[in-house]
């Protein structure tokens, strides 16, 4: 049986062959086994006498048989990434010497590594916390600028350093009220309730700010979800169609083709995009449509943004009708409208379309274009980009991407706020001391500081083996 002080190896590239792979071994036993079934190639040098961050070539044996020519890099305790001994095998990327060569460091002693478990020592020896654990896991998976500033970000500490402090505020001051309990008899008071209560309200309002962030880090994380809305052959399909550069989406002048949402992932200046284009609303008694347009009224609900596309050709009763509907569902929502086939209008008429028909909605962001024509696609790019706005990630402020931090930060702000309401109404201490304790727990829970096994098993089963 394994345990946490075993040798642990694995393939750390990506299954497969190719020019080269890497295998990590980590534990109190990784160099004296490597040395086993590796010899430098320098003479009068032993492996084991190699300093830490240093890289030498030599070869692999296989009972006295060459079995490939490598690169064997050493990080020594406590200097590494796990804390322990640390050796990375660099050799050929045939899958045969691969599994070899771990063939071979098993049979001398080491085990076979979990999902996870390099990171997860690395944990468990100090060297990182479990914020920047989760971080490494979402900079391994980032598929766009922004997501990997997101996560680098939270690699660094930034997250965890905002915590640590917040923790430690509230436990200096559990620790007075803990005190004045222990002195009661004696009417001693060691707490400030004006200078707790200012530091609750500013903790409150660090909190709020930390949550709020979570729509749009979520948003950021596994690509901005868009929907694209409208009444029916308003050009929708058109638009997606043209941001792809493909015919994705079926584009018919016949009412109500597009039955099924059509989703898509584009990759727009390092942002990642999910379009989402809708069946068109509009009154219908088709059982099918109706369903299709209840459908786009859930995943309008869902979107981090709307885009929401007008015929400017026709401004018909229908999309009167739908309008009050769409602003309701976009109420709180970032909200884009697309005055769609200018190339059809002349610009007097648009200006006075724009004017009957933003007249409900003011200072929402409006583009003009044509989506068959693709003229000032540009500008709503431009819109999209903007709209996002992604100023805190740019100036590495913290933004929250991760659902087990989302949760345990509004279960923090749930104590705050019953805090704050036993100070103003002058509640038993012991009720306030109580309070104090959980918050500092679930802020203690984000950053590993109060953790479980159950808890390390669920955040380490979904990285990748090697890691």
């Amino acid at each position: 049986m394994k345990n946490y002080r075993d040798t642990i190896c694995a393939i750390a590239t990506p299954p497969g062959r190719g020019s080269v792979a890497m295998i990590r071994v980590s534990g109190e036993g990784a160099i004296v086994i490597v040395d086993k079934i590796y010899t430098p190639i320098t003479k009068h040098t032993t492996f084991r006498a190699q300093a830490s961050y240093t890289i030498t070539y030599g070869t692999i044996y296989k009972k006295n048989k060459i079995l490939d020519k490598v690169i064997a890099s050493v990080f020594r305790s406590p200097n590494s990434f796990t804390g322990e001994d640390i050796v990375e095998i660099t050799c050929h990327g045939s899958v045969y010497i691969q599994e070899e060569i771990i063939k071979l460091l098993i049979d001398n002693g080491c085990f076979l590594a979990q999902p996870g478990e390099f990171t997860k020592r690395a944990f468990l020896n100090g060297k990182i916390d479990l914020t920047q654990a989760e971080a490494i896991a979402d900079l391994i998976s980032s598929s766009s600028d922004t997501s990997h500033s997101l996560a680098f970000n939270q690699m660094r500490g930034e997250f965890s350093k905002k915590l640590k402090n917040l923790r430690s505020q509230l436990l200096q001051f559990s620790s007075l009220i803990e005190l004045e309990l222990d002195f009661g008899e004696e009417n001693t008071e060691f707490v400030n309730q004006t200078n707790l209560l200012s530091l609750v309200s500013s903790i409150e309002n660090t909190l709020l700010r930390l949550i709020k962030s979570f729509d749009l880090g979520n948003a950021v994380k596994n690509g901005i979800p868009v929907a694209i809305v409208g009444e029916t052959n308003v050009g929708k399909s058109t638009l997606l169609n043209y941001l792809l550069n493909e015919e994705r989406s079926i584009v018919s002048e016949i009412h109500g083709t597009t039955r099924n949402s059509i989703e898509e992932v584009i990759n727009i200046n390092g942002t990642i995009f999910r379009f989402i284009d809708t069946a068109g609303i509009r009154n219908t008694k088709n059982k099918v449509e109706v369903l299709s347009i209840n459908r786009t009224y859930q995943i309008i609900d869902k979107a981090f943004l709307v885009i929401w596309m007008v015929d400017v050709t026709s401004f018909s009763k229908r999309c009167k009708l739908i309008t009050d509907r769409i602003i309701s569902l976009t109420s709180g929502k970032k909200l884009i409208i697309i005055f769609n086939k200018i190339d059809k209008l002349n610009s007097d008429v648009q200006s006075s379309l724009k004017e009957k028909f933003l007249l409900k909605i003011p200072f929402v962001d409006h583009i003009y274009l044509s989506a068959k024509c693709g003229k000032n696609i540009d500008i709503l790019i431009e819109t999209l980009l903007k709209v996002v706005n992604f100023v805190n990630v740019d100036r590495g402020d913290v933004t929250i991407t991760n659902l087990r931090h989302y949760k345990a930060l509004k279960l923090a702000l749930k104590s705050i706020h019953r805090i704050k309401n036993g100070l103003k109404t002058n509640i038993f201490s012991e009720f306030i001391s109580q309070d104090i304790c959980e918050c500092t727990s679930y802020l203690g829970e984000i950053s590993g500081e109060i953790t479980s096994d159950e808890i390390l098993k669920n955040i380490f089963k979904n990285f990748c083996i090697g890691k």
